[in-house]
């Protein structure tokens, strides 16, 4: 038998979903066969991205959603269940780093966001999607967690520090929830080309220096994230879990 990476009539939210990474994740679910809601907190962006997959003959379902607001956690779920009744695969993408310099500098406000964002969000939003996958009897959550999380990243102290706590996250909830069927893993990137790297990569100064550190000599599209990710949310990865997978072309080596 050959690998399977059909994920036809499965239904997958991923969030943070209307552009850079989750929105390359997003269609290439969609083009494996899943039923794919987006989640992000801006409407306009997320019915760009459900037009773009629809139109191309997959099935989106866009939903605005402030992942650190538990409210809208729970407004979010309860829309997915009452359309779809299930959901069978969860991305935890929707990130911020609202700040780049000095840990000395830090506020409490900018603190508390990143958090908010990066940790809180990912926890519910896997605490809702886990208690439904466990009835289920399966399902895949699947971190984007970031190499800043495994190497302290300079000038980006809280943001490194919450990336920090996905990974261990992942690793728990792999223990949890494992004997009940269902999967979690982390994808940790590098220097990937989304809205938030865009200072670094056209600062050339500091890109120059980002660059000594990558073997290819270059940073990634956000469409070089979608291959592991469509693995960690297929079959093909049916004995993979707790599994914290490096994408930075090197950087890390």
């Amino acid at each position: 038998m050959g690998v399977d990476f059909n994920l036809t009539d499965r239904v997958a939210i991923v969030a943070g979903a209307s552009r850079g990474i989750g929105e390359a994740i997003a269609k290439t679910f969609a083009e494996y066969g899943a039923k794919v809601v987006l989640a992000s907190r801006k409407q306009e962006g997320l019915d760009a991205v459900a037009k773009s997959i629809n139109e191309t003959g997959g099935e989106a379902l866009p939903i605005a959603c402030h992942t650190g607001k538990m409210e809208m956690i729970d407004a979010l779920y309860d829309k997915v269940m009452g359309t779809y009744g299930r959901v069978d695969i969860l991305v935890n993408n929707a990130a911020t780093n609202p700040f780049f310099g000095s840990m000395l500098e830090i506020s409490e406000r900018v603190y508390d966001k990143t958090f908010e964002v990066n940790t809180k969000g990912y926890f519910f939003m896997a605490q809702k999607a886990g208690n439904i996958m466990v009835k289920q009897g399966k399902g895949s959550i699947i971190n984007v967690a970031s190499i800043a999380g495994i190497v302290g990243p300079p000038m980006q102290a809280v943001y490194g520090m919450t990336k920090a706590a996905v990974i261990l996250m992942t690793k728990v909830q792999a223990k949890e929830l494992g004997p009940a069927g269902v999967r979690a893993n982390a994808i940790c990137p590098g220097l990937v080309e989304t809205h938030f790297s865009k200072v670094l990569i056209e600062t050339e100064a500091i890109y120059n220096i980002a660059l000594q550190s990558l073997p290819l000599n270059r940073h990634a599209q956000p469409s070089e994230m979608a291959g592991l990710a469509l693995y960690l949310a297929s079959d093909a990865s049916s004995f993979t879990t707790g599994g914290v997978f490096v994408c930075d072309g090197g950087a890390s080596a």
